[in-house]
């Protein structure tokens, strides 16, 4: 298995990130993160440009499944008899580089896709994917936002509507659950938390957990408050995760160190929480949000969390708008 390495900011690490990756494709060097999210802000399509030459790094976990590090979200592929399953599509223009590593893991065909939730660097590549065979599955709220023109206020980005083939043809309001493979997957809704849409994807046999992106693993996450997401649901998500994990669980997280675990997901919970109750009380003090980003809230936490493209300052502002 190749050893990940934290917060890298190779360009295959700038793909990680959905507010990133535009920094590194305009000027094709290295920044720090403060200059690449202040370069990167709101340019969707940079961050495609840079997906189209990124390298894809493969993991392999246990019970053929893998994870997949490199467009856009960290991407799980079970393999077997009844086809590839993909857990979330990455960005279309890496379908050269992820067909590589696809075939790399087996020959079977791709026959089914999942999305954790409806961002672009999750389900941008739903469109080839089915193409390529694979039958849609998500949360009714996926459905819904990749259907329609959907903004992200803080990305300065309205997204179009994907074609038809693109968008979820099975969704589900609570529950779901597959059989495929020799494995026994379960989805699970967590309620609004890094969107409105956001789901679990659980190996039951291979105890292997996708957390989408309700885990960053060190780094600090985004909050996307456009379509329901918040700090309060994010610490909720966590603590679901934590609930259905062990010490031998393999969690993947959407961003970040592909490979994790609980002790890690428990970090990042326990972060979560110290900073939303910070900033919680500077604002029952009445401080502006401008104010609370200059009494700097996370700094107890910003050597370990804030060394990427999410830095303090801008945690900090959508801590204080979800809160």
């Amino acid at each position: 298995m190749n050893t990940p390495q934290p917060h890298a900011l190779s360009r295959r690490g700038f793909c990680l990130c959905c507010v990133g990756g535009a920094a590194f494709a305009a000027t094709g060097g290295w920044l720090s993160p403060r200059q690449a999210y202040a370069e990167a802000r709101g340019i969707v399509s940079l961050i495609k440009d840079s997906a189209a030459t990124s390298e894809i790094a493969t993991y392999k976990l246990r019970n053929n499944i893998s994870v997949l590090e490199g467009s856009g979200g960290n991407i799980a592929v079970l393999t077997g008899p009844d086809g590839k399953l993909l857990v979330d599509a990455g960005i279309g223009v890496s379908r050269p580089q992820l067909s590589k590593a696809l075939a790399g893991l087996s020959g079977e065909p791709i026959a089914h896709l999942i999305n954790t939730h409806w961002h672009f660097d999750h389900a941008d590549g739903n469109e080839w994917l089915h193409a390529a065979g694979a039958k849609i599955i998500a949360h009714e709220n996926t459905r819904k936002h990749l259907s329609v023109v959907q903004r992200v206020d803080d990305w300065d980005y309205n997204f179009l509507a994907l074609p038809p083939s693109a968008v979820p043809a099975e969704v589900f309001a609570r529950e779901h659950n597959l059989k495929l493979n020799g494995a026994s997957i379960a989805l699970k809704y967590y309620g609004p938390a890094h969107t409105d849409s956001d789901i679990s994807v659980m190996f039951a046999e291979a105890n292997i957990l996708h957390a989408g992106d309700t885990f960053w693993n060190g780094i600090y996450p985004f909050i996307d408050h456009s379509t329901g997401g918040s700090i309060d649901g994010m610490i909720a998500a966590s603590e679901t995760n934590l609930a259905a994990a062990n010490n031998d669980t393999i969690i993947i997280p959407g961003h970040g160190k592909p490979v994790s675990n609980k002790a890690e997901l428990q970090s990042f919970r326990d972060m979560l929480v110290a900073i939303r109750d910070n900033v919680g009380n500077l604002k029952k003090q009445g401080k502006t949000r401008d104010e609370t980003v200059a009494a700097k809230p996370t700094a107890a936490f910003d050597a370990r969390w804030g060394q990427f493209l999410v830095d303090p300052g801008y945690f900090t502002r959508l801590v204080y708008e979800t809160a």
